[in-house]
């Protein structure tokens, strides 16, 4: 990723980054260039009033942003904070190397990388403080993650998001002056209306910047100072991929699933854990043939696919009842049992 100076939305793309930040000059066959100010496309076709496109471009006016296609890689434009637009794309442009990003907590425990795919709030932020106190546990990530199609996990120590919940699991994260949260019983009505109002602030950097530091839902840090002295890993051998979700069940169960039923899973779970305008992206990049999302999805799910041949694939259903505390507990539990560990 190349970021144009003066770009407004360079200070949020540096925060979320970091761990790839540098002022090296990237030499890479993909790339996805970011900049303010759009390029004249003529000849445009509309499609309504949504959105106007070319064969290798497409421009949202609402969304004050800009997309083109390069042999390369992308291009994007817009004044706005573009943090949202960036994460389709860059899953493109990884897919194309033969590496696909998707929503999960990762770690690398002993040399083993382990993958949880999840929806949001099923407890990965929870589930890897507690791994943390495992000897030979290293953070990946607690987010974002990417795989190659030869099975290596990578990680993404972006910045974590804390939130009221996590209290007990990450007290020192709570501890002195801090900016007020609210309570856990207004935590999610609250998260929607941050989500609702996302895409307005979305269009002024320096709002969102604040927005996002200042939100009464939940607490921006670092890995580093969310788990202090513990290692953090970038890439280990996918050994284990468990698939965690909440259910109406009174006990944790494990199913054993098929890699195809896992890759399928993961696919989707990305994209439903995009922001609404990272979802919007790609449907308008789908629309108009600039990414056709058959190709797109395809490709992605072999490069999954690939991956985990050969991998244990599970599906873990934990109980919808248990705290973040016990659900973490639970999952470790588990976790260590199918690595062939006792507890």
């Amino acid at each position: 990723m190349r970021v144009a100076g003066g770009t407004p939305t360079a200070p949020q793309l540096r925060d979320m980054f970091r761990c790839f930040v540098t002022d090296a000059a990237p030499v890479a066959p993909r790339e996805l260039v970011v900049s303010a100010r759009f390029e004249d496309v003529p000849n445009a076709a509309d499609l309504e009033t949504t959105l106007t496109y070319t064969e290798h471009s497409v421009t949202i006016p609402e969304a004050r942003m800009q997309v083109l296609r390069t042999p390369s890689g992308f291009r994007l434009h817009g004044p706005g904070e573009l943090l949202t637009s960036t994460l389709p794309l860059i899953d493109a442009l990884m897919v194309a190397g033969g590496a696909a990003t998707f929503h999960a907590a990762t770690i690398d425990y002993r040399g083993r990388g382990v993958a949880l795919p999840a929806a949001g709030g099923t407890g990965k932020t929870s589930t890897i403080a507690k791994f943390m106190r495992l000897d030979g546990a290293a953070f990946m990530g607690d987010d974002w993650a990417f795989l190659s199609e030869e099975g290596q996990l990578l990680g993404f120590a972006k910045p974590m998001f804390i939130k009221p919940h996590h209290r007990a699991i990450y007290p020192h994260l709570f501890e002195g002056p801090r900016k007020p949260m609210v309570p856990v019983s207004l935590s999610r009505p609250v998260g929607h209306l941050t989500t609702i109002v996302h895409p307005f602030i979305a269009r002024y950097p320096r709002a969102a910047a604040f927005s996002r530091r200042w939100s009464p839902e939940h607490r921006m840090t670092t890995p580093e100072k969310a788990l202090p002295g513990k290692t953090i890993s970038t890439a280990a051998p996918l050994t284990l991929a468990v698939y965690l979700e909440r259910y109406a069940g009174s006990a944790t169960r494990v199913v054993e699933r098929s890699r195809e039923w896992m890759a399928s899973r993961m696919v989707g779970n990305f994209h439903i854990e995009m922001p609404g305008h990272s979802q919007g992206l790609v449907t308008a990049l789908g629309a108009t043939s600039v990414l056709p999302l058959d190709e797109y999805f395809s490709r992605k799910a072999a490069v999954i696919r690939s991956a985990l041949d050969g991998v244990p694939t599970y599906l873990m259903q934990v109980p919808a009842a248990m705290s973040p505390d016990e659900a973490s507990d639970s999952i470790v539990a588990h976790v260590r049992e199918l690595l062939g560990e006792e507890g």
